[in-house]
């Protein structure tokens, strides 16, 4: 069975940058594409950038573009989200999650879900 475990959430300044790490384990890392996606408060979950299992497929929301970068480490079955610039409507529980899909790009294609980490930027 897949597990995923999120860390390093926090609460941070408008302007400031957080990495997130996402932890994989129970199946082959590279059959899947890793994804990290957020709810805000009000909102929809919806994907801010994932990592495909196919080499050097990324997606990014455009509202994060320019600012989050993904990180896929093959070698120790991690993927990083990097945010810089946090704006106050980054606000959102993050999840990271895992599908055998090439896109990863909705929500609906995800089957495996990580816990969740709160990231809260204030102004």
């Amino acid at each position: 069975q897949v597990r995923l475990v999120e860390s390093g959430g926090g609460s941070v300044q408008a302007g400031a940058s957080l990495t997130l790490s996402c932890k994989f384990s129970g199946r082959p890392f590279e059959d899947y594409t890793i994804g990290w996606l957020r709810r805000a408060p009000g909102k929809e979950r919806d994907v801010v950038a994932s990592a495909s299992r196919v080499a050097d497929k990324f997606f990014f929301q455009d509202s994060v573009k320019g600012r989050f970068s993904i990180f896929r480490h093959n070698a120790n079955n991690t993927v990083d989200l990097q945010m810089n610039s946090l704006e106050p409507e980054d606000t959102a529980v993050y999840f990271c999650a895992a599908t055998r899909s090439i896109g990863g790009i909705t929500e609906y294609e995800y089957t495996y879900w990580g816990q969740g980490t709160q990231v809260t930027v204030s102004s």
